[in-house]
């Protein structure tokens, strides 16, 4: 029979237990592959080669990263500089476009509504179809374009950041929208001058998730964005990619550029994160 002086230190225990077992299993899954990744960008190309988990002989790190971004007249810079414009402008959409959309599903209650529902849903679940897209695309002239794939980013997106918006919206009183249509607001200014600036978690939740599924995603600039000219960092793997052999030690260190940038953002604003997620899961 456990006393209660007994049951705090038996508490503690657990909770020693919890967190040692935890920095276990983040150095496995995270640090343990991020540094294989350095030590493999930081060989030469026969050591590399290997695929060894083992320090490297000579250190080739500056000779590697230059080589990397030298490569096919700098498309690694062209490359990140489509990504960047990619990102920010598929994020910015998805944030007001999506704000919008779940302001007015949680405020204006309708018949529609079970049907957009269903609707939003089906964005999460139903794979998005490849060959009709490019059709779409070719028909409206955005094909190979960056501002097409900027589109199709956002469509792809919507979905979810709809339900996270629609979910904090719930948690806002509704007498602010009745004190501000008795001040002579109208409905954008409204939603834009009081609404809005109160989903700051939220944005900032939407905002990092999105930007690593963006900037990450190698499916949809393949499919939509083919070509040098409109090439994505996820696509500059296969600079170093050939039928019959690879260049390791360039291949890992553009994967450990093209890394690092979204792990630093996810670093900074994961507590924003996780006060976004909880927001709309609990209160929505």
């Amino acid at each position: 029979m456990t006393t209660a002086a007994g049951t705090p230190k038996l508490n503690r225990t657990y909770k020693w237990v919890g967190g040692l077992l935890g920095i276990v299993v983040t150095t496995v899954v995270f640090i343990v592959p991020f540094a294989f990744i350095f030590l493999t960008a930081s060989k030469s190309g026969q050591e590399a080669s290997l695929l060894q988990f083992s320090w490297p002989t000579e250190w080739h790190f500056v000779e590697n990263l230059v080589e990397v971004i030298q490569a096919r007249d700098y498309i690694l810079v062209t490359a990140f500089i489509n990504s960047t414009i990619l990102t920010v402008g598929s994020v910015t959409l998805m944030v007001v476009v999506s704000a919008l959309v779940g302001y007015v599903l949680q405020r204006r209650k309708s018949r529609w509504n079970p049907f957009i529902n269903f609707l939003v849903l089906a964005g999460l679940i139903v794979p998005p179809a490849v060959v009709p897209t490019i059709w779409v695309m070719q028909s409206l002239g955005i094909y190979k374009t960056l501002h097409g794939l900027i589109l199709v980013e956002v469509a792809f997106g919507m979905a979810f950041c709809v339900l996270m918006f629609r979910a904090f919206v719930a948690t806002i009183p509704r007498e602010l929208d009745e004190a501000a249509i008795m001040d002579g607001a109208g409905p954008l200014r409204l939603f834009f001058q009081v609404i809005f600036p109160l989903l700051r978690s939220v944005i900032v939740t939407v905002i990092v998730v999105q930007s690593v599924f963006v900037f990450n995603d190698f499916q949809n600039p393949l499919y939509f964005l083919p070509g040098d000219k409109g090439a994505t960092v996820q696509l500059t793997v296969y600079n170093f990619l050939g039928q019959f052999n690879a260049q390791w030690n360039f291949l890992f260190m553009d994967i450990l550029l093209i890394t690092i940038p979204m792990l630093v953002m996810y670093i900074i604003f994961n507590r924003q994160i996780v006060a976004g997620m909880t927001s709309g899961a609990v209160k929505g």
